[in-house]
């Protein structure tokens, strides 16, 4: 089969025919080994074919493959809930299980919905939920997503989310190094103007009563919008407006899940429990899965038949999701992504004082964005693309995010070693070097 058979509906970051992946390295045809920092978008956590991983969908494939959930209840959905339950906030101890993140988004706000009687959903500057209708309407990182697929789904309200690096405020009272470091990556809230949360007020105040908002959808982190870690205080105060008016806190937590943060889930570092938490990617070490959890009072108000589907949760990719929980645990990679990711970060801020054009280095755990600007501070997604090619050619694959797409996301394996981070981060100064001197 030729490529020419797939549709052209795909972007594609490398013309790269992939045969097999080991570990934190991907390995084309010709036997050329690719240290892989996309991990499949932050999917592959635990790296590529996990033996473990292996193991438990082999073995699940020879008892049954489907076993729908509306007719029987398979064993090893109910071992996944167990897991689920010594990982994620003890209060959200119900869960649904979907196919992928915009399904498990669109849930979400049908639950939220269903539960409050109310129709209104508020998301933030830059997020990204998904490619459904839904998901699409509240999606606002880049208009190529939402282009003529409109009218969308309506009821769906914008706020800013605490993008420091680029806050109007800020940006009138700071210089650019100033605001690097106030957005480094610590979530403490420490300088942070409130700009954000003023406006969170004002939309409540000009767009969607708080009496019609069945809930605000947010990423703990920023994702496609450019790796972008708020502030605590932000989080924090997202939870009393909620509480104050009766509104849902829905965290999005496809991409920042399963230790991608160095920690199982980002809302651990914001001392935050949602009323609704959103998983996907990492969830099942690349088996289709996603989930929504939430307390069962909640999912009580939920009317038996008022959603589902006929593959989720599918049973080889409940078994694979269990496995990569217990290896997530056993192995120690929550601790290792947040080792690593403090290495990657000291590392591409060493690079940053030697590299002006390295604006804004920021992230948690293995979640790290670096953002590139030009001589005059302004997005470059020229150099940016060009970075990125480098790399390739010397083995590195990393993937660009970002409104303006001169965000570089660092999205390693979850099993990456200290060598292999070096190695990275010794490409990738090789590349500015040979670019700085052309």
């Amino acid at each position: 089969m030729s490529k020419e058979n797939l549709s052209t509906v795909w972007a594609r970051a490398f013309d790269i025919a992939v045969e097999r992946g080991e570990g934190a390295y991907l390995i084309d045809r010709d036997g050329r080994r690719y240290l892989d920092f996309t991990c499949g978008i932050a999917v592959a956590n635990t790296g590529h074919t996990h033996p473990r991983i292996v193991r438990a969908i082999q073995e699940q494939a020879a008892k049954l493959i489907h076993g729908q959930i509306g007719v029987v209840t398979p064993q090893a959905v109910l071992d996944l809930t167990d897991e689920l339950r010594r990982i994620v906030p003890p209060e959200l101890d119900t869960y649904f299980f979907a196919n992928s993140g915009a399904e498990a988004i669109e849930a979400a706000v049908k639950l939220a919905r269903q539960a409050t009687g109310r129709t209104n959903v508020i998301v933030f500057e830059g997020s990204f939920h998904g490619r459904t209708h839904l998901a699409m309407a509240m999606t606002t990182s880049k208009n190529t997503y939402r282009f003529r697929y409109q009218p969308l789904p309506a009821g769906v309200f914008v706020a800013p989310y605490p993008y420091c690096y680029h806050c109007p405020i800020a940006r009138r009272a700071m210089t650019p190094a100033e605001r690097a470091r106030l957005s480094a990556g610590q979530p403490d809230g420490e300088g942070c103007c409130g700009y954000a949360i003023d406006q969170l007020h004002y939309v409540l105040k000009t767009q969607t009563a708080p009496q019609e908002t069945a809930a605000m959808v947010i990423e703990p982190v920023l994702g496609e919008g450019g790796y972008v870690v708020p502030p605590r205080h932000f989080i924090q105060t997202l939870r009393r407006v909620c509480d104050e008016h009766g509104i849902l806190l829905v965290f999005d937590e496809i991409q920042t899940g399963f230790g991608r943060t160095g920690k199982f889930f980002a809302l651990e570092h914001f001392g935050v429990v949602p009323d609704i938490l959103v998983m996907a990617k990492g969830i099942a070490s690349g088996m289709p899965l996603s989930g929504v959890a939430a307390r069962r009072n909640l999912m009580a108000k939920w009317p038996a038949g008022a959603h589902g589907g006929t593959y989720a949760p599918n049973v080889i990719s409940a078994a694979a999701a269990v496995e990569t929980i217990r290896v997530l645990r056993e192995e120690r990679l929550i601790e290792n992504s947040a080792a690593r990711g403090e290495q990657l970060l000291r590392g591409l801020r060493e690079l940053q004082t030697h590299f002006p054009a390295l604006g804004d280095v920021r992230g948690l755990g293995c979640m790290v964005g670096v953002e590139l600007i030009d001589s005059q501070g302004a997005p470059d997604k020229a150099l940016t693309d060009r970075l990125v090619s480098r790399c390739a050619d010397q083995n590195l694959l990393l993937l660009t995010c970002g409104t303006y797409g001169n965000v570089i996301r660092w999205i390693p394996p979850l099993i990456v070693t200290e060598e292999q981070i070096d190695q990275a981060l010794h490409i990738f100064a090789a590349a500015l070097d040979q670019i700085a001197a052309q």
